[in-house]
């Protein structure tokens, strides 16, 4: 089968419907935005096609009319959500210049069924805006980006692209939110609440970052689900050693499986066992006394760590048991100091333990993880119904695990792994007992 291309049909920069308000020119970042990145996450949302239209001029009528509420509604949400109109004047700041949006038109000749029966994380980001040089030159600067393409049965893919600098996943979700209930028509669509940088305000703190960077030569990413049953099984398995009294999540089994598989690839690659560490993201807003509000946009996460330096203790139960007591521990003892005038001594004092970690431990082997489990992203729906599918791509650093829910219960990974140990994984016995590699998506 020919590799599978999309080929751009139009470029288009949107404004907010209404200008800034001169009050508003200038948005301050949080101290937690501050130390995130400055590039662009994405999701992207595929939609089979509408079984009322079948000739390809229906496709096109369709697609144009679609097109048109997106650019609208986005014109429309961007006035709504000010600061991602404009453009970042430095690690703590953004001109709310109103210099808009960025939508990119693309069709692919080929059915949706051609990719969604086995995804190639390889040429799946052929589907996002920022994967153009040449749309990444034009956008000037854009931190809010789409790219809307149409496949020649109907069906079509949503990419949003929105600047890390001042979203998590929650703040993605807060204006997928909006933006779809807007589509929709909606009179009152859901409002973002800016208060970030009164919580957490910025500081001086030139070159500092807050991500956990892991490097990577050459890295592949590859897709794992893990069906309702077998999460079940993975459950029954830790219960039957720890007991029922701490019963265990689908997040905890599913990312203590990987984490020990992923271990192991390390063993038997290197001969002997390495001491390892996972950090896990965790969303800060129902964290924090008073807790915040889901709507409050920005970035308020931050990652707890657990290191494992023997062997014996990489067993499912053991994992699964320290995941909940060291998460626990960051909840109840750290998590609600990141804000207020005490915000800054906690997060620095955070970053001070996590170097710690790195210092004298030069052969431990880091994966990060974030969790999108319970965020109801498969209710994304524009006015055409929900998605088929959904995913994200991350071709920035390696050993990292991303997990979102599937249709019915289970749990989907996205895993990016240095391509030697990633053809081990792919093939370990003890992940294929539980996992599937790459299976079909059925529209």
């Amino acid at each position: 089968m020919t590799q599978m291309k999309t080929e751009i049909i139009s470029r288009t920069c949107i404004k907010p419907s209404s200008p800034s308000p001169p009050n508003l020119k200038t948005f301050k970042l949080s101290l937690l935005d501050q130390l995130s990145p400055a590039i662009h996450g994405n999701m992207t949302f595929y939609f089979p096609s509408d079984a009322a239209t079948s000739s390809a001029t229906d496709h096109d009528l369709e697609f144009s009319r679609k097109s048109q509420l997106l650019q609208k509604s986005i014109s429309e949400t961007l006035t709504r959500f000010y600061p991602l109109a404009g453009r970042l004047l430095d690690a703590s700041t953004i001109d709310c210049n109103d210099d808009g949006g960025f939508f990119i038109e693309a069709r692919c000749d080929r059915p949706l069924s051609d990719f969604l029966n086995k995804p190639n994380y390889e040429t799946l980001d052929q589907f996002l805006p920022t994967a153009e040089p040449e749309t990444m030159e034009l956008c000037k600067g854009s931190m809010w980006l789409v790219k809307f393409t149409k496949f020649n049965c109907g069906g079509t893919t949503i990419s949003v692209s929105l600047t890390h600098k001042i979203a998590d996943i929650a703040a993605l979700l807060t204006l997928l939110k909006s933006w779809t209930e807007t589509c929709r028509g909606s009179a009152e669509p859901i409002l973002p609440d800016f208060t970030g940088s009164s919580l957490l305000p910025p500081r001086e703190i030139p070159g500092m970052s807050g991500s956990v960077k892991i490097a990577g030569d050459k890295f592949i990413a590859k897709r794992f689900v893990i069906s309702a049953s077998k999460v079940a099984e993975l459950k029954e398995q830790v219960i039957s050693v720890n007991g029922r009294e701490q019963y265990p999540s689908r997040v905890e089994v599913v990312l203590a499986k990987l984490w020990k598989c992923a271990a192991a690839v390390v063993k038997s690659k290197n001969g002997s066992f390495k001491p390892t560490a996972l950090f896990q993201a965790v969303n800060l807003r129902g964290r924090m006394d008073p807790p915040l509000p889901d709507t409050v946009f920005g970035n308020f996460v931050w990652p707890f760590a657990l290191i494992v330096e023997e062997e014996s203790e990489m067993e499912l139960h053991h994992l699964v048991q320290k995941m909940r007591e060291t998460k626990i521990d960051f909840l109840n003892n750290k998590a609600n100091k990141f804000r207020g005038e005490g915000g800054f001594a906690a997060l620095m004092e955070a970053l001070k333990e996590r170097a710690e970690i790195f210092r004298n431990r030069k052969e431990l082997v880091v994966y990060k993880c974030s969790s999108w489990c319970k965020f109801p992203l498969y209710e994304t729906d524009f006015g055409w119904g929900k998605p088929a599918w959904m995913t994200s791509i991350n071709k920035i650093v390696s050993n990292t695990i991303s997990l979102m829910d599937t249709k019915d219960g289970g749990v989907e990974a996205l895993l990016t792994l240095d391509e030697d140990e990633m053809s081990i994984f792919e093939r370990h016995e003890e992940l294929l007992e539980f996992a599937s590699v790459n299976p079909s998506i059925h529209v």
